[in-house]
């Protein structure tokens, strides 16, 4: 399912925007956005053509498909070990909107929301599109502690949030449960709300182990609302389709009412619904070949990176995406990036403040999340050219 054959360059080119193949100039390969070249499990596709071929498309439940939720529900219940409830469970448009529809429920204008530094600028734009103040906490790459009494400085009467990113775009870290206990103890103490950001967390490479915070114990969970998504396990990012999951009635109400859902204003399409459902029903067996193609790539990816000249990578423990640190070249991120782009013909992300927070100064990002033959060709292109600095 995860061999060269798999990934076709024609559709990719055509359908796989967002700085992928289809916006690169050509003969460019793009180790940029974070999703798959290859195409989503079959049974997805024969649910959508089931599904579609009545041609009735109706408008679904405000508050999701019936099926949808159970789906979820049983997902957190069984894979995360987290008691949830489909009634506090709704369908969103995306996991970046997920996160947009939190800050908006439990920030109001100037509060303060704790965000990790490096991570995904989705953070930081939905906290201060809302009217709040984002304020960074430097998380380490690699196994290096965190230091929890360093965060703990950094409330005030203001804050309200912590947003947890876990696994950790761009770095790859997985939180340990002793980790996540402090992370968790921090906000019960100071009467914290926990965005629980877990789009990545089913991508997991051994001997490292997934905990979701809202499973460590009842006083942590109550004040945890857990968002997650379908693209970056199951290809389903042009569905545009995640979930948002609260642990209490007074939570889930105020989601929903943020969210415009009710209003039909906004809300989750049906299709992507149905395809998220099937997804979680149906094709365990795609996921699990999914990640052991990817702890391929993975070895791949950071073993050639270390291996040219003024570059550093550290092992992702979890996501698909690989963080080098590239100071050793004497260039910047954004010098770097133009280089591979125009010489070695590949695309990469620049560490830049605007992606990722100051934290990424000095690292670029690239996803492997593509076949054995395009991230070879792709890597030692990259090398040929870092080699020759």
């Amino acid at each position: 399912m995860f061999d060269s054959t798999a990934v076709n360059l024609e559709i990719l080119k055509q359908r796989a925007y967002n700085l992928r193949w289809a916006t690169v100039p050509q003969g460019v390969i793009p180790l940029t956005a974070a999703d798959p070249d290859f195409p989503s499990a079959p049974e997805i596709a024969e649910a959508i053509t089931r599904f579609v071929k009545d041609r009735y498309l109706c408008y679904g439940p405000p508050d999701g498909l019936p099926d949808f939720k159970e789906s979820v529900a049983t997902f957190f219940q069984d894979k995360r070990n987290i008691p949830a409830k489909p009634a506090y469970i709704f369908p969103v448009d995306s996991a970046a909107f997920g996160i947009f529809v939190i800050c908006q429920a439990f920030l109001s204008p100037n509060d303060e929301a704790i965000i990790f530094d490096p991570v995904d600028f989705l953070f930081r734009y939905s906290v201060e599109t809302v009217g709040g103040k984002a304020i960074s906490f430097a998380i380490p790459a690699g196994t290096e502690k965190v230091d929890f009494e360093e965060l703990e400085k950094l409330i005030t009467p203001k804050t309200r949030l912590i947003c947890l990113c876990n696994p950790l775009n761009p770095t790859g870290k997985v939180f340990t449960r002793e980790e996540l206990l402090q992370l968790g103890n921090i906000a019960c103490k100071h009467n914290l709300i926990i965005l629980s950001d877990e789009i990545w967390s089913d991508i997991i490479y051994n001997p490292h182990t997934y905990t979701s915070i809202a499973s460590l114990d009842e006083a942590i969970r109550e004040r945890t609302v857990t968002v997650t998504g379908y693209s970056k396990s199951y290809g389903l990012a042009g569905l545009r389709i995640g979930s948002v999951m609260a642990s209490n009635q007074a939570h889930f109400d105020k989601l929903i009412k943020v969210s415009l859902h009710q209003s039909t204003v906004h809300g989750a399409n049906v299709i992507g619904q149905i395809a998220a459902t099937t997804a979680l029903n149906e094709c365990d067996y795609w996921l699990k070949a999914f990640v052991e193609h990817l702890h391929h790539m993975k070895q791949l990816c950071v073993t050639e990176l270390n291996s040219m000249k003024g570059v550093s990578c550290i092992a992702p423990e979890g996501c698909y995406v690989a963080f080098a640190n590239i100071t050793g070249t004497g260039k910047t991120s954004k010098e770097i990036h133009e280089l591979l782009l125009n010489e070695a013909k590949v695309a990469v992300v620049p560490g830049l403040k605007e992606w990722f927070g100051a934290g990424a100064d000095g690292y670029i990002r690239l996803s492997f999340a593509t076949s054995n033959e395009i991230l070879t060709q792709a890597l030692t292109q990259t090398k040929i050219v870092l080699n020759a600095l």
